[in-house]
């Protein structure tokens, strides 16, 4: 009861700390629900840049043990370019706890959360060779191009690896290979 209290003592009616900084806004809303024409538009606004995907849910252990890992990794390699999007396949009568634990973890990468139905189509179209298997991780290159998958679990160095790769890839060998005929 005293910690209760406490609490409402030190935060004042716009949720800030009394006396302190603000801290940044938490995104409060919803992640946005998508369907595979819109997965496909992300991907095209993020042309141009390397943009890592990660299909996670709130139900899946490795998924929430490499969440964190995919925030650091936000945070380190974004100011190089790289964009990094989560999109969550748990279902609607699981919202309370995706907002759980978006709050829980505080991404500064934004999240969705993939349409009920339509699961085979969704992921026949993010991967034909994806069995919509979690954790699943999908690199584009700048040019919009798949370049890598990571399925199951795996070690930050792996992530790495491709992360790096993508980085130091020209922009402009994608463009001419492009225009090639």
């Amino acid at each position: 009861m005293s910690m209760l209290f406490g609490a409402m003592l030190v935060f004042s009616g716009n949720g800030h700390a009394q006396g302190k900084k603000p801290l940044a806004k938490p995104n409060t809303a919803d992640p946005a629900v998508i369907e595979l024409r819109d997965y496909r538009t992300l991907l095209e606004k993020h042309r141009g840049k390397p943009l890592l995907v990660n299909f996670w849910a709130t139900w899946c252990e490795p998924c929430r043990d490499e969440f964190p890992m995919l925030n650091e990794m936000a945070r380190a390699y974004g100011p190089r370019g790289l964009q990094v999007l989560g999109v969550s396949l748990d279902e609607d009568v699981d919202i309370n706890l995706v907002r759980r634990f978006l709050a829980r973890m505080n991404p500064v990468f934004s999240n969705f959360r993939k349409k009920p139905g339509k699961d085979e189509e969704f992921i026949n179209g993010v991967h034909v060779k994806w069995s919509g298997a979690l954790p699943a991780t999908f690199f584009y290159d700048r040019e919009g191009r798949m370049a890598a998958t990571l399925v199951g679990e795996h070690a930050r160095p792996e992530f790495e690896k491709v992360i790096q790769q993508l980085l130091h890839a020209p922009a402009a060998a994608g463009a001419a290979r492009k225009s090639a005929p």
